[in-house]
């Protein structure tokens, strides 16, 4: 009997340890640090010196950038910041954008896409 009991706590104790590791808490980047900062230009500069090295270095990371908004997807949630870089709000477009604008940004570097040669940022924050 002894050994049953111990056999159903090992059985439980894993099953609950794979349970944490597979649905452990997704990342809020609005709370974390920014990684890198960098503008925009800067940005599209070192993905045409290497754009290898420089997806390893930016994949997956919260960065902030800053750039002119070209413009601004409402059904999307998103804006184009000079040009080049397409980032989508986590939750509602903020009302007070406008074209033209100087804006600076948090968010989850996605990579970069070559078919619409576009830079991709989701969740992204306004940085004050």
């Amino acid at each position: 009997m002894r050994k049953i009991i111990v056999i159903v706590v090992i059985i439980i104790s894993v099953l609950l340890s794979i349970y944490f590791y597979a649905y452990k808490g997704h990342r809020d980047i609005a709370l974390e640090e920014s990684e890198f900062k960098i503008s925009v230009v800067d940005l599209q500069k070192e993905f045409a010196t290497n754009d290898s090295i420089a997806t390893k270095k930016y994949a997956d990371k919260t960065v902030e950038t800053f750039g002119k908004i070209s413009s601004i997807d409402t059904i999307g949630k998103g804006i184009v910041i000079d040009e080049k870089l397409f980032g989508t709000f986590k939750t509602v477009l903020p009302e007070n954008l406008k074209i033209g604008n100087s804006i600076k940004i948090k968010g989850r570097f996605l990579g970069y896409d070559e078919l619409l040669e576009e830079f991709k940022i989701d969740q992204i924050t306004i940085v004050k």
